[in-house]
């Protein structure tokens, strides 16, 4: 299984996407500072998580939701 998942920064007021095939051992990275992209931002927490079959899958629907470059759209899905 393969996951596509949404952070969010509450000191930064950001959010990240990614997508993994260990959501725990991801954000372990991401709050130890291993992903240049979110170092800043610590602590990290998940708000979202969604799941696919294939990597190929998650990584498309990972590029979908950062094509849109909209917080709206996030924190739409995130709502539910």
């Amino acid at each position: 299984m393969f996951y596509i998942y949404i952070l969010y920064s509450k000191s930064l007021d950001h959010y990240y996407t990614g997508h993994t095939h260990c959501i725990t051992d991801r954000l372990n990275r991401h709050n130890l500072g291993r992903s240049k992209a979110t170092k800043g931002g610590i602590p990290w927490e998940i708000v979202h998580i969604e799941s696919f079959k294939t990597k190929s899958d998650a990584y498309k629907r990972e590029r979908s939701i950062k094509a849109k470059k909209s917080r709206k759209y996030i924190e739409k899905l995130i709502a539910g």
